[in-house]
């Protein structure tokens, strides 16, 4: 479900949206850290496909133009609400739930190929001293 944006009040929630979902996916903030679009768009935005990176930028700009009330009111409200089901609709497929499992499953491998790494470290010194 995307979201619409009635006024230019609303142009922030759907930027610290994409903001997040962006660092959701492709990481570049720190844990806890929330930086606004511009600031992923600088740190990751050429993770973002050629077609959707104008729409990003387009929406950082309108993010950006937001504190100033009279010239937030110039902005093209259906324009933004496009730019944002389009980024929302490439970012939210993989959901937060798949991309944790995944890091604990590349977690869990890494440990037990280092156990493998130790056991067989073990086994070989053991074989070497005589002890096997």
């Amino acid at each position: 479900m995307t979201r619409v944006a009635q006024s230019f009040e609303d142009v922030q929630a759907m930027a610290d949206e994409v903001s997040r979902l962006m660092v959701a996916r492709y990481g570049g903030a720190r844990r806890g850290e929330r930086p606004p679009l511009h600031v992923m768009l600088r740190r990751r935005g050429g993770a973002l496909p050629q077609k959707l990176r104008r729409p990003a930028s387009q929406l950082a700009e309108a993010d950006r133009i937001s504190a100033q009330p009279k010239v937030a009111r110039q902005l093209d409200l259906q324009g933004l609400s496009r730019a944002h089901a389009a980024l929302i609709g490439h970012l939210r497929p993989l959901g937060e739930l798949s991309r944790w499992r995944g890091r604990a499953i590349s977690f869990a491998a890494s440990v037990s190929f280092g156990m493998l790494v130790l056991a067989a470290v073990i086994l070989w010194l053991m074989v070497r001293r005589g002890h096997l």
